[in-house]
Parts: structure tokens; C-alpha cells; sequence
């Protein structure tokens, strides 16, 4: 019985095992993570005598290469929560903090959770490619929030309030939004308003016919009166028109790279077994669809649905001491944030549109009618959608 416990960095591993009553059977060393550095460590622990499992933590892609590296040569590998073994008990007062010391804590921690690890099975390419997408199109959203932002405060200087002239939806297309394509050909209110409305009216039009634009003469004659109306604080320089220009330039490359990847996103979960039963869910469209199942992965990994309630962390843990026994209490906030702003974004969308033939509307609505604040009755219906999305996709991949 040989506990392999691995402390995993970018680059390099620290090495630790032990047996059971704390039988160090060799001291914590370093692994770079290279082919022929993999391949020692895989030929010493194939040479330990008796069952062999390794445990390591996951953090992030860097344990990645020596789990695929083990679990390829039929090594038994489980990689854990690094809460559980931060939670782990060392009996020091004195808190020590090094690769050696966590690779030795690891290791013991695989010893008293023996019989309780779960082996790990690599992710295959396309589940795996699909969650680095999701979360770049996660941080090339913030990116588009900052630009958009810059842009309107510009803007207001020299064109106030010009991204609200428009209502229409981004382009599928290219994800280009009209406000922003318009201020790139009129970056300044004296580019119309020194125009005669006839002249703006040839202009736009040329302009709507150039990027696929609906046309209409009474938005003509609103934009032309509304710019004869509004007071630019900058002028209108060559140096002006080039801050704005370039500005909505930045933001329409960011629009484009959101659109390619949520095409991209939809392409590779369309590929996969439980596409069509997520899909089929209220309030999930394409986007939600393939965030979900990207940042869900293969549910069959999964003991139960209370399992991937605690993985988007919007299960409340108990808290009971004597007496004490609170009933109101925050949710966890352990899982992924990314698939719990998911999770509100689709209650949003199910509590606007308000669909009364959907499950989770009406548990949300009985919530709501017995007098639960919005966040409370908001959680306890993501609550109900991450079991029904368990259940069905359980049942397509069955």
C-alpha cells in the first residue's frame, strides 16, 4: 500500500511516498514535467510493490501533463479539491508551507482517504477545448464592458448619449452592433448636424446600404433633429475623430472575436451526446447551452445532482453548534463562479419571460409567493434547473 502524494507547480512536481503508519518510502524530490522526467517517475512507481495510488491537487491546467502521464502507463490517479487537503489536519501549531511539506501532506491524505478516492479520467479534447473557449469568451466580455464603457464616455464629449439611437440587436453575422458601426462613419454630432437633412439623409443611406442596415426615413429625420439639439464639448479635429474612431474600431474587433467563438462553441457542443437535451431546457439558448456544458464537463462523473449543485456552490452548508442551529444561511460560493453566472443569468431569463408551464418557473414562483427575498427564491430555482439538467442529461447520455 503506497501513497504517491504529488505537490503540482507550473513546470515541475514535487514527489512524495509514504505507507501507511507514516513510512516514508522516499523523501520529497522534484519532477520537472518532461517526457524523460515523466517517464523516471512512471518506472519508480511502477516498481513499488503492492497497490499504488497517486493523489495530487487540482490547480488549474499545470496538473494536466503528469496525470495524462500517469494515468496513460495504468497508474491509479485521483486529483482532489485542494480544499480538502488544505482542510486536512497535520497536528503543528506552527503552520508550515513548503512543496516538500505539501507533497508528504498529500500522500498522508491519500492513506486515510484510501478506499474513498476517485480515479481521475482525462477529459477528452473537445469537452476540454470547449471550457479554455467559454472562459475566454468569459474575459473577452469583461474586455467588451470596458471598451463599450470607454467608448460612451468619449462619446459625450463630442457625441452624448449616441449608443442609445439605436435598439437593434447585435449583427449574428459578425457580432457588430449598428451604434457602434454608425459612430465609426459619423464620430461627431457636427458630422451631422452641419449637414442639411437631405445630405444626412443621402449619407445614411449609402451607409445602411454599405453594412447591411435597415433603412428608415423617420430615423433619419430623429437623428438629424436630435444632433441639432446637443452640444459637443470637444470640436471636431482630425486629433477627435481619431480617439473615437480608433476606440470603436478596438470595440468592433472584440464584437467579432465574441461572435467567432460563440459559433465555435456552438460547433463543438453540438458534437457532443447531451447537446440536443440541454438545449431543450427553457431559457437555455445556444450561448447558455454551450457554457453550461462546458463548464459542467461529462455529468457521469458526478455521484448525484447534489453533487453538481455543491460544483456551481450555491448549496448552503449547515451550520449547527448546541443550541445554535441557524436556518437562514449564504451559499457556499466554492464551485465555479463562472457556471453560477451562468446559472443567474438563465433564472433571469425564466423570470422575465415568465413561462407557466415550466417547472422551474413555477417552484420559483411558489418560492416567491411564500414571501422569499429575490436572491433566495433566484437560488432555490437554480437549485431545482441544476436537477432537472442532471436528470435529462444523465438520461441522453444513457
Amino acid at each position: 500500500m503506497n501513497a504517491v502524494g504529488i505537490d503540482v507547480s507550473k513546470g515541475k512536481s514535487t514527489i512524495a511516498v509514504i505507507q501507511p503508519f507514516g513510512v516514508v518510502i522516499a523523501e520529497p524530490f522534484d519532477v520537472s514535467h518532461t517526457e524523460s522526467d515523466l517517464n523516471k517517475l512512471v518506472q519508480l512507481i511502477k516498481s513499488l510493490s503492492g497497490e499504488t495510488k497517486v493523489v495530487m491537487e487540482y490547480t488549474g491546467a499545470y496538473y494536466e501533463p503528469i496525470a495524462n502521464a500517469l494515468h496513460n502507463q495504468g497508474i491509479f490517479v485521483s486529483v482532489v479539491n485542494p480544499l480538502l487537503i488544505d482542510d486536512y489536519g497535520t497536528n503543528r501549531v506552527r503552520k508550515v508551507k513548503t512543496d516538500k511539506k505539501d507533497s508528504l501532506k498529500i500522500a498522508s491524505f491519500a492513506i486515510d482517504k484510501w478506499l474513498d478516492l476517485r480515479e481521475y479520467i482525462p477529459a477528452n479534447d473537445i469537452r476540454k477545448t470547449l471550457k479554455i473557449l467559454n472562459r475566454q469568451y468569459v474575459q473577452y466580455n469583461k474586455i467588451l464592458v470596458m471598451q463599450k464603457n470607454n467608448l460612451i464616455s468619449l462619446l459625450d464629449s463630442c457625441f452624448p448619449n449616441a449608443n442609445t439611437l439605436f435598439t437593434s440587436p447585435r449583427r449574428e453575422s459578425d457580432g457588430h452592433e449598428k451604434w457602434v458601426d454608425f459612430v465609426l462613419k459619423f464620430p461627431h454630432i457636427h458630422s451631422i448636424s452641419k449637414l442639411s437633412l437631405s445630405a444626412f439623409k443621402v449619407k445614411y443611406q449609402s451607409w445602411c446600404r454599405k453594412n447591411n442596415y435597415n433603412y428608415s426615413d423617420k430615423k433619419v429625420a430623429d437623428i438629424h433633429s436630435y444632433c441639432k439639439t446637443q452640444i459637443s464639448v470637444l470640436p471636431m479635429t482630425d486629433s477627435v475623430i481619431k480617439i473615437i474612431t480608433e476606440a470603436a474600431v478596438m470595440l468592433n474587433s472584440t464584437l467579432e472575436t465574441l461572435c467567432t467563438f460563440r459559433d465555435e462553441m456552438d460547433r463543438l457542443s453540438s458534437t457532443l451526446p447531451e447537446y440536443n437535451a440541454v438545449m431543450g431546457i427553457y431559457g437555455v439558448g445556444k450561448v447558455l447551452c454551450s457554457q453550461l456544458i462546458a463548464e459542467i464537463g461529462d455529468v457521469r462523473k458526478l455521484n448525484n445532482s447534489k453533487s453538481l449543485v455543491a460544483m456551481a456552490g450555491i448549496d448552503p452548508p449547515p451550520n449547527q453548534s448546541g443550541k445554535v442551529d441557524t436556518k437562514s444561511r449564504s451559499i457556499s460560493k466554492r464551485g465555479s463562479p463562472v457556471l453560477r453566472k451562468t446559472l443567474f443569468q438563465i433564472m433571469t431569463i425564466i423570470i422575465q419571460n415568465k413561462p407557466v408551464d415550466d417547472p422551474v418557473y413555477q417552484f420559483l414562483n411558489k418560492k416567491r409567493s411564500e414571501g422569499k427575498p429575490y436572491r433566495v427564491y433566484k437560488i432555490a430555482a437554480a437549485h431545482k434547473f441544476l436537477r432537472i439538467y442532471y436528470a435529462r442529461v444523465m438520461q441522453a447520455l444513457n
